[in-house]
């Protein structure tokens, strides 16, 4: 009998799939989903002009996107309870690839909304799960190298994307940032049905799953409304225009309403008492700072450098491109340092680091060469390499397993939203920064300063002696200075927001110490 045991055992260990195998598949899936956050940014002036829309319209197809996506990635947990994780990932996994295809061949705006809405839905499942799934694969103890490489799709693909989605506008054309996901989720698809299992559920468990209706609606009024108040907010002109007013007012309601409802609800959508977890809310705390300091400066530096420098699409990305590949290896580095030191005091120095790599960023000249770019862009993803694996690795190290699936979702949420509220407060702070530096300094361009009328003066000598006749060099001297104005104006308004990323990452350094002192190991999570 012993025997026969023996041997079950050893046919089951052998038929047990590897973890890591598992682990990479998983995050294929979800590196594709983030990928589409940030690839189709750059490509949105091509899908303006093929479907005949101005480029305002064209912002809808990333709109709708963002905001089906934040609804699900809320409420997934649900879902997955619901439908099953292996059942419901898979759904996930085939309707996004679906979607993708669709987005691909869409022939007019009204259709690629549509489309992206639905590829927001259900690319919102894929993250969550992932996680889920890792974290239900890997004990404790090697999490943290499972999170090494979850943080390629988490961290890299949002680096990636604009730089894929340069490359692919610029030589093929902008439906092949779609159709490269066929091939992807086909063999995501099929490396999730052989190798993922569904969790085993827990003893006393009810299999009925009841739908908390107030809850749902709620979080789809609330995340839907914040989602679009903060994408339209900056071209809309924020709270001067009553669209936003109403958006901000039905957000602060729904977040709100909901927040009141699922803490008091006896089987609410989402449950939000894993946040009691002092090591899971700290997590999420910082994974949010992270998350905003993340997707602002992967806006940025492409925008300065297609903006103020006159990049194109793929230039601007591959300034990005050598921050990833630092980045890859740095988090292999970290993957070493977390067995000799504790996590919190690993990531304090990632913020630390992060925020003088943000004042080193600070040194913006006119005329700053493609190299000093990329070594700015090299020394902010360094930091974010101290960040997300020791971050995703401690959050969870506390919490009840049954509440993984919420937490999950809950981690990813609020990770997704705060990347849209850095773009959008970056987007804005550029544009009201840059705007008082020019108030302040046009205050300057009066007939009564002689600094300059000196400039002018030596302006317009400059061009006169091209052969430019007297009259119409004064005009082109006023041009020439008030084009000087603009460009200072802008610079010193992306530095104003490097100070404010490096003023947010050392404030977020302290709360690291309320973590629990732990190190993290393949061996073991021991504390200290």
């Amino acid at each position: 009998m012993s025997a026969v045991s023996a041997a079950d055992t050893v046919s089951a260990s052998r038929a047990e799939p590897n973890p890591w195998l598992i682990a990479i598949v998983v995050t294929l899936a979800a590196f594709m989903e983030v990928l589409d956050t940030t690839i189709v940014n750059v490509a949105l002036p091509h899908i303006a002009g093929t479907m005949s829309a101005s480029t305002d319209e064209s912002t809808w197809t990333l709109t709708s996107y963002l905001v089906a996506n934040g609804i699900v990635l809320t409420i997934s947990g649900f879902l997955t309870r619901l439908l099953g994780r292996k059942r419901y990932f898979l759904i996930c996994i085939a309707m996004f690839t679906v979607c993708s295809f669709l987005c691909g061949i869409a022939t007019s705006l009204p259709q690629i909304i549509i489309f992206r809405l639905m590829q927001g839905f259900f690319g919102g499942g894929l993250q969550p799960n992932q996680q889920s799934i890792i974290l239900d694969t890997f004990p404790p103890a090697k999490r943290s190298q499972a999170f090494a490489v979850t943080a390629l799709a988490t961290v890299v693909a949002p680096v990636l994307g604009p730089t894929l989605g340069g490359l692919i506008t610029d030589n093929y054309s902008w439906r092949w940032i779609f159709l490269i996901n066929i091939p992807v989720g086909l063999l995501t698809f099929l490396g999730v049905m052989a190798l993922v299992r569904e969790p085993a559920a827990a003893p006393g468990a009810r299999r009925k799953v009841s739908t908390d209706y107030v809850g749902l609606g709620l979080i789809v009024l609330g995340l839907g409304a914040f989602q679009i108040m903060l994408d339209k907010g900056e071209n809309a002109d924020w709270l001067n225009s009553p669209f936003i007013c109403w958006m901000a007012a039905l957000a602060a309601i729904g977040i709100g309403g909901a927040i009141c409802w699922l803490l008091v609800a006896k089987e609410p959508i989402v449950n939000l008492r894993a946040l009691a977890d002092r090591n899971f809310a700290v997590g999420c705390t910082m994974i949010v700072a992270m998350a905003v300091i993340l997707y602002s400066s992967a806006v940025l530096l492409p925008q300065l450098s297609e903006q103020q420098l006159g990049y194109t699409a793929t230039w601007a990305g591959l300034l990005l491109s050598p921050g990833a590949i630092a980045l890859i290896g740095l988090i292999i580095v970290v993957g070493r340092i977390l067995p000799l030191v504790q996590a919190r005091f690993v990531i304090a120095f990632g913020f630390v680091f992060l925020g003088a790599a943000f004042l080193y960023s600070r040194n913006l000249v006119p005329d700053i060469d493609f190299g000093t770019l990329v070594k700015m862009r090299v020394f902010q993803t360094m930091g974010l390499g101290f960040l997300f694996v020791p971050i995703s690795s401690i959050a969870y190290l506390t919490l009840p397993r049954q509440l993984n699936g919420d937490a999950a979702a809950l981690f990813t949420m609020f990770r997704n939203v705060a990347g849209s509220i850095g773009i959008s407060l970056s987007s804005a702070l550029l544009t009201t920064r840059a705007q008082v530096h020019m108030a302040y300094a046009g205050s300057h361009l009066t007939p009564y300063s002689q600094p300059y009328l000196d400039t002018l003066a030596a302006t317009q000598r400059a061009i006169e002696a091209t052969g430019v006749p007297a009259a119409t060099a004064q005009q082109s001297a006023l041009g020439q200075i008030y084009q000087q104005l603009i460009d200072q104006s802008q610079l010193l308004a992306y530095m104003d927001v490097f100070s404010i990323c490096a003023l947010l990452a050392f404030c977020a350094a302290p709360l690291a110490l309320l973590l629990s002192p732990v190190k993290l190991s393949g061996g073991g999570a021991a504390a200290h």
